[in-house]
């Protein structure tokens, strides 16, 4: 049900003057998404919600976005449930009325603070018209998915960062800088050295890159709790 307008104002100007939701790609994966793969707290979609993305276009979707999020230039989060033809075995769609979201690059894994296996992140940019002969935009979003605790890739729903491309140097990482050059170290040595626990084929992978998998061995991620978030739940003074 929506609050009132007067209502949702108000709560919105709660927050002290400049506050901005920021968070690290690990709260997203770790406690976010998560939280939303195990948890159905309605608490939570007040700051990201949960929304079919597809059905908007990108310009749109500012305003669709968390309360946290209102106002915001830069980025908003939205958690997508996984489609019904991708429930079904099928490749998902990402079209709109105005376009379609295309993948760049390869699919990343994302790291907890310890160096730990959390997640895989994709990176899409829009283009308006049809494929293949659609304008590149530049709107893009980041689609977050959970790796389990038994390393397997999770479906059901995925978190998606919307930001608009801004010229400038993006951190969304905003760790502090030894810890982001220690986990790079890390991972060159992994990179350098032989995997030798490949229970995570790179079917997981393969699912976010439509790719056949072939060759790729991954190490298993290791059990772990809920990573804290930024905040906690029930210090929230949720109207």
């Amino acid at each position: 049900m929506a609050m009132p307008m007067d209502e949702e104002e108000a709560s919105i100007h709660d927050y002290p003057p400049g506050f901005r939701f920021y968070p690290t790609e690990e709260e997203l994966v770790s406690f976010y998404l998560r939280h939303q793969l195990h948890t159905q707290l309605p608490e939570k979609h007040r700051v990201i919600p949960l929304l079919n993305i597809y059905d908007s276009k990108p310009w749109d979707l500012p305003k669709l976005a968390g309360e946290l999020c209102k106002g915001d230039s830069e980025q908003w989060f939205f958690f997508v449930a996984r489609q019904e033809r991708e429930a079904r075995g099928g490749r998902p769609t990402r079209t709109t009325a105005a376009g379609y979201w295309k993948a760049t690059g390869s699919p990343v894994y994302v790291y907890s603070s310890a160096n730990k296996i959390i997640g895989l992140k994709k990176t899409m940019v829009f283009y308006k018209g049809r494929a293949p002969t659609g304008t590149k935009t530049k709107w893009k979003k980041h689609e977050y998915r959970a790796i389990d605790d038994y390393a397997k890739l999770r479906h059901e729903f995925s978190l998606c960062r919307v930001y608009v491309i801004s010229g400038c140097f993006r951190a969304f990482d905003r760790r502090p800088m030894e810890v982001i050059a220690a986990a790079g170290n890390n991972q060159d040595r992994k990179m350098k050295g032989k995997v030798t626990s490949p229970e995570i084929s790179c079917s997981a992978v393969a699912a976010m890159a439509d790719c056949d998998g072939s060759g790729s061995n991954w190490r298993m991620v290791e059990d772990e709790e809920f990573e804290e978030p930024i905040w906690e739940w029930n210090k929230i003074d949720w109207p």
